[in-house]
């Protein structure tokens, strides 16, 4: 699975992509938020309130429950405002 980072959040994980395997445990976006939030403080900073993450699977966005696969590309970025 690619992860993407985007904005503060790539700021505060301190990386601005990757390919992860998570567990077989993580089915859903809520799933895999969760997961990422468990590896290291830099993760768990960035993650700490994840009402304001918002995900797109495959460049779709997605609720948390949408499932994910070992395949998805997944983009994690916080609300986006315009004016």
């Amino acid at each position: 699975m690619k992860l993407l980072y985007f904005a503060w959040l790539r700021t505060r994980i301190g990386i601005s992509e990757e390919v992860v395997e998570p567990p077989a445990h993580v089915a859903t976006v809520a799933d895999l938020v969760a997961w990422l939030a468990t590896r290291g403080p830099n993760f768990a900073t960035a993650l700490e309130n994840p009402s304001v993450v918002r995900v797109a699977v495959n460049q779709e966005y997605a609720k948390p429950g949408q499932r994910v696969a070992p395949g998805d590309e997944v983009a994690l970025f916080p609300p986006v405002t315009g004016g």
